[in-house]
């Protein structure tokens, strides 16, 4: 039983995906506190040539609250709609830009207030559109102590689920302490993503882009081929 627990986040880069269809489950938090320097609400898109970061916006409220306690704001499909014709605008000729559009305006368009909700949804349909089989677990359904913080939450989970190993990101390694793993006979291991490259029009290329630009530029089945380009460290 191998386990992996990420934070929610809005059509994130290949990486995650890639987290998500290397394990047995994946929990993904809901109660967790917002940071707006997080990628929860915002990534990177292709706009002539360069990186061009957008956010879905939210209602003003408390920096403590839990992510399934924010809510999206009153003028958020606007400015959705404002993103999405900035994509459709951008990747118009993009070579897999009809078998991909569609998805990215459903994903943008999903009738919900609730900001963990609209990324939840986001976050299944892209690993359905993918063929990823991950079972799928938000954090505060599991009978665990949830006032436990960090990595003392991770192996909370990781115990409660019966896992022997717990799969990271690369960008977590300075978070936890492999011997407390260890203690607990958990195997603890991190996802390194290979270099992965592709023609972007004539641009020079820009890495680690949202799957929007994957999808975009490399269509279905060669994103799934993707899935599987990473190592263990």
């Amino acid at each position: 039983m191998k386990i992996a627990i990420m934070q929610p986040y809005f059509c994130a880069y290949i990486g995650y995906y890639q987290l998500i269809n290397s394990v047995n489950e994946f929990v993904i938090y809901d109660n967790i506190q917002y940071n707006k320097k997080g990628w929860f609400n915002r990534n990177r898109i292709l706009i002539n040539g360069a990186d061009k970061l957008f956010t879905i916006p939210l209602k003003s409220d408390s920096d403590y609250l839990h992510v399934k306690d924010r809510l999206l704001s009153d003028d958020s499909e606007k400015e959705r709609k404002r993103i999405l014709a900035l994509i459709q605008n951008f990747y118009k000729k993009a070579p897999h830009f009809k078998e991909t559009y569609d998805l990215i305006e459903r994903l943008f368009l999903h009738k919900s207030e609730s900001l963990f909700d609209f990324i939840f949804f986001s976050v299944t349909e892209i690993c359905r559109l993918l063929d990823i089989k991950t079972k799928i677990t938000i954090s505060s359904t599991l009978d665990i102590d949830h006032k436990l913080k960090a990595q003392d939450k991770v192996l909370e989970i990781c115990k409660y689920l019966d896992t022997k190993t717990y799969i990271n990101a690369i960008g977590g390694k300075e978070l936890y302490e492999p011997e407390m793993f260890g203690k607990h006979n958990i195997d603890l291991k991190f996802l390194q993503s290979r270099q992965i490259r592709y023609p972007q029009f004539s641009n020079n290329f820009v890495p680690w882009l949202s799957i929007i630009d994957v999808l975009m530029f490399n269509g279905i089945e060669q994103t799934k081929e993707y899935l599987c380009e990473y190592d263990f460290v």
